[in-house]
């Protein structure tokens, strides 16, 4: 037996950490320093806090994403019908390119509305229009028109008479989307559209005071690129009238792209 060996089983070491342990060798426990409790928000400032960021969230898609805008008139019609609401992407022009077939919502160009209803507003309107601030409500200034898209820059749009087939560049179009009762074209025309403009149109030809019944006239029929909105995505009230608003392209479909 070797007498440097010690028979003695060695007592297990354990890893000792010096928090909570007395320096002095005792067994007191020393508290560790606690984080002071945050203070909570008192219930009024964290419900302003709240609707802040919520009417800021609403504002900034109104201004960069989506605006809802009603329908005042039957031009649009059957597409779009009176007091229909509807959600317009101002995604497009920009990240998306508008195309020929599209319902867009411009700005006023050339006095095309008369009147304004918040000049002489009432409570309601008063109302919408705080609503409509933060993109909670349509605009009820009805400075903004609704149509679709027909010639973009170059393009050479001709009507040859009363009653005839609207042509772009040549081809003769079939357009499901306008009022059945009545023909495309409510007077004879033939215009190509300058650049960094549009040339728009009712769906209800007939009573739509649209590029082909200024241009007529004598006003100028053609609407600045700047001054389009966005593209009309989705009619979303009255809920039994929800529908895409995608169906105009595919008349376009064999449109040249040059005339």
């Amino acid at each position: 037996m070797n007498p440097s060996h010690d028979p003695r089983p060695a007592e297990p070491r354990h890893e000792h950490s010096t928090a909570g342990v007395d320096p002095a060798g005792g067994d007191a426990v020393i508290d560790a320093p606690r984080r002071p409790r945050r203070q909570r928000m008192p219930l009024w400032l964290d419900t302003l806090v709240t609707m802040v960021v919520a009417l800021l969230i609403a504002v900034l898609v109104k201004t960069f994403l989506i605006q809802p805008f009603y329908i005042p008139s039957a031009s649009m019609n059957p597409t779009l019908l009176e007091d229909d609401k509807i959600l317009v992407s101002k995604l497009s022009p920009g990240v998306f390119d508008l195309q020929r077939g599209d319902v867009i919502v411009f700005e006023d160009p050339a006095d095309w509305i008369p009147g304004d209803a918040t000049e002489n507003p009432t409570p309601r309107v008063r109302v919408m229009m705080l609503l409509s601030f933060v993109g909670l409500a349509p605009d009820p200034s009805q400075d903004h028109l609704v149509k679709r898209l027909i010639g973009v820059s170059g393009d050479h749009v001709v009507c040859e008479s009363e009653g005839a087939a609207l042509q772009v560049n040549g081809s003769a179009l079939e357009e499901p989307y306008i009022n059945p009762e009545t023909p495309a074209c409510q007077a004879a025309f033939d215009v190509t559209v300058p650049e960094d403009k549009v040339w728009v149109m009712g769906d209800n030809r007939y009573a739509s005071a649209d590029s082909a019944w200024h241009e007529t006239r004598g006003d100028g029929g053609f609407v600045d690129e700047s001054d389009i909105t966005g593209r009309a995505e989705v009619i979303f009230w009255p809920a039994s009238n929800w529908s895409r608003l995608n169906d105009g392209r595919g008349s376009f479909a064999d449109v040249p792209e040059q005339p």
